[in-house]
C-alpha cells in the first residue's frame, strides 16, 4: 500500500496549498493524474505540489480553480506561497513594496527588481541560489504583478551608469534587459540614468529606495551585506529624500538616458561579427 505523505497545512503557505489541493482534488472524485489531464499536466506535477515538493505557478493554480471550481481560491492563494519563497529577511520589504503607491530608488549594481527580465533575474540568483533559483525566479517575477494594476505606483528610477556596462547573463540577456529599460508603455515609470560625468554623488552609499503610502508612514529601505535595513525614522527619510532629489537632477533626463541606453545596447549588447566575419547576437 502506498503511503500517503501527510502535510501540516500550518507548517508554511506551500504545505497549506498542497493540503488543500489534495483535499479539494479529492472532494471532486479524482485521482492525481486524472486531474493532471484536466489541467494539461502530469499527474506527477500534482502529486509534487501536493507534497510541498514543487513551488506552483500562477498559471497552474488558474487552471486548478478552473478545473475544480475553486472561485479563485488557488489564484489568491499562490500569491502568499510565491512570496514566501522570498528569503526571510526580505519578505518584509516585499510586502510593503506591494502596498507602496509611489517608489523612489536609486541602483548602483543592478537594475531593479520590478523592471528585470526573468532571464537577468535567473541570472542574478544563481550565483548563490542554485537549489531553489526556480523557486527564486519565480517569487521575483510575481513581485512584478504590481505593475499590471488599474492604478499601478509611481516608480521614478536612478540607475547608475556602470550597470548598463555590468554584463549579466551573457549578451542577449542585457539586450533584452536594456530593451526593459527602454520600454515606455507604463505612464508611471520614469528611468534616468546617472552618468560618469557627475563624478561624486548622493548615492555613493550604495542603493536604497523609498517608498510613500497612501496613509502609512513613508519607509527607507537598504541593503547591507549583512542584514537588510528598512526604517520609518522621519529624519532619515527627510535626508534620503534630499539626497534622492540631487541624484535625480544630477542624472540625465529621461529623453537622454534612454537614448545611452539604447546607444548602449547596440554598440555594447547589439549584433557585432565573429573572427570569421560571422555576426552573433
Amino acid at each position: 500500500m502506498v503511503r500517503i505523505n501527510e502535510l501540516d497545512p500550518s507548517a508554511s503557505p506551500l504545505d497549506y496549498y498542497g493540503a488543500e489541493l489534495r483535499r479539494l482534488r479529492e472532494s471532486a472524485g479524482l485521482n492525481q493524474g486524472e486531474l493532471g489531464d484536466c489541467i494539461f499536466c502530469t499527474g506527477s506535477l500534482v502529486g509534487q505540489v501536493e507534497t510541498a515538493k514543487k513551488v506552483p505557478t500562477r498559471d497552474f493554480s488558474e487552471r486548478l480553480d478552473a478545473a475544480l471550481g475553486t472561485d479563485g481560491a488557488f489564484s489568491r492563494l499562490v500569491g502568499l506561497v510565491l512570496r514566501s519563497q522570498l528569503p526571510s529577511w526580505f519578505q518584509a520589504y516585499a510586502e510593503m513594496e506591494a502596498k507602496a503607491t509611489y517608489i523612489s530608488t536609486f541602483q548602483s549594481q543592478v537594475v531593479y527588481g520590478l523592471l528585470q527580465t526573468e532571464a537577468y533575474a535567473r541570472a542574478l540568483l544563481s550565483i548563490e541560489h542554485t537549489d531553489k533559483l526556480d523557486e527564486l525566479v519565480a517569487a521575483r517575477m510575481d513581485r512584478q504583478r504590481i505593475l499590471l494594476r488599474d492604478q499601478p505606483p509611481v516608480i521614478c528610477v536612478v540607475l547608475d551608469e556602470a550597470l548598463l556596462y555590468r554584463e549579466v547573463g551573457g549578451r542577449d540577456v542585457m539586450r533584452e534587459q536594456l530593451g526593459r529599460l527602454l520600454d515606455n508603455r507604463n505612464d508611471w515609470l520614469q528611468v534616468q540614468v546617472l552618468p560618469f560625468s557627475s563624478g561624486q554623488h548622493a548615492g555613493m552609499i550604495g542603493a536604497f529606495n523609498l517608498l510613500r503610502f497612501e496613509s502609512d508612514p513613508d519607509l527607507f529601505y537598504a541593503e547591507t551585506y549583512e542584514t537588510p535595513y528598512m526604517t520609518a525614522n522621519t529624519q532619515l527619510i527627510r535626508e534620503r529624500s534630499v539626497g534622492y532629489a540631487r541624484l535625480q537632477a544630477e542624472a540625465l533626463s529621461p529623453r537622454e538616458s534612454a537614448a545611452l541606453i539604447a546607444r548602449v545596447m547596440e554598440e555594447r549588447y547589439g549584433h557585432q561579427p565573429e573572427p570569421d566575419g560571422r555576426g552573433v547576437a
